[in-house]
């Protein structure tokens, strides 16, 4: 009895592995039939690893503009886009005091640039603590961001900087990180960095959103697969290759990871064929039918 059961345990292990390899049995013998699978072609490319971070686009110098004086808006001289150097007159203020012979008082622009906003209309009245205009230079553009401080070994100084902004979706601007502060803060754990970018022609503009993206690692003319071919992780990373009409496993390890991409830093070559559709049906060794 003891020998019927290990014979039976035999032939049901036998038969699970031959099917599991797409081998089907007819009344005289196992014939194997490949399985269909999907395959990518094993490419060279670049990738690379980056922080991605939002932020806010400023010009490298802004300025809220306040009177000197207390009084009314007599005359507006400056709109917003009008470009001024520093002590150009933007409005004039009729102090309107008792006693004091009349005398319009001017409110000069702090530096050279754009008035960027005008908030006053002729008759406001306005104190020194009144926000006249705002002006700004946006020959060069800046954005401030906070870096997590186990990025910052990897962020340096003249670093490139891709930015994006919704108005111009299909344009990028290389900005320069120009300085890294060398304090940490408490309450973050982060440093802030700031990125300049030149701006001749006034595209970007004060308060427009911007996408930044600073690689701090590349990888040149590396293997890549698709994420759909790998199997397990860490050490036991696997993928199938084709040669020929069948499939073997092969170990892998993974580098770089960019979007649907991993880079593979050993265990394939360019032009290997790797199953990226059907491996759950596969074996080491299977007969396969492979579709690029």
């Amino acid at each position: 009895m003891k020998k019927v059961y290990i014979y039976s345990l035999a032939m049901f292990l036998t038969v699970t592995f031959i099917a599991g390899c797409g081998i089907s049995k007819d009344k005289t013998k196992y014939k194997e039939e490949p399985i269909p699978v999907r395959v990518m072609i094993v490419k060279a490319q670049d990738l690379d690893n980056a922080l991605e971070y939002m932020g806010n686009i400023q010009g490298e110098d802004e300025a809220q503009v306040f009177p000197k004086v207390s009084g009314k808006i007599i005359e507006k001289v400056k709109r917003e886009g009008d470009p001024v150097s520093k002590g150009d007159v933007i409005a004039y203020i009729d102090r309107d005091e008792v006693g004091l012979k009349f005398e319009k008082a001017p409110v000069e622009s702090p530096l050279t640039g754009v008035v960027g906003r005008v908030y006053v209309d002729i008759g406001s009245s306005v104190s020194i603590t009144t926000a006249v205009a705002f002006v700004a230079n946006l020959d060069r553009a800046e954005i401030h961001l906070d870096i997590p401080e186990k990025y910052l070994p990897k962020i340096s100084l003249g670093q490139d900087a891709d930015i994006t902004v919704d108005a111009y979706p299909h344009q990028k601007f290389l900005g320069k990180v120009t300085m890294i502060s060398p304090i940490v803060d408490l309450q973050t754990r982060a440093a802030p960095i700031e990125i300049r970018i030149k701006n001749i022609d006034h595209r970007l503009q004060s308060g427009m959103f911007a996408k930044v993206k600073l690689v701090i690692e590349e990888q040149k003319d590396v293997p890549v697969i698709l994420k759909e071919a790998i199997i397990g992780r860490g050490k036991n990373t696997y993928v199938y290759i084709v040669d020929g009409k069948r499939a073997f496993l092969k170990n892998v390890i993974l580098g770089l990871r960019q979007g649907p991409y991993y880079g593979v830093e050993s265990g394939l070559k360019i032009g290997d064929k790797v199953v990226i559709v059907g491996q759950q049906r596969l074996r080491d060794g299977c007969l396969v039918e492979p579709e690029e």
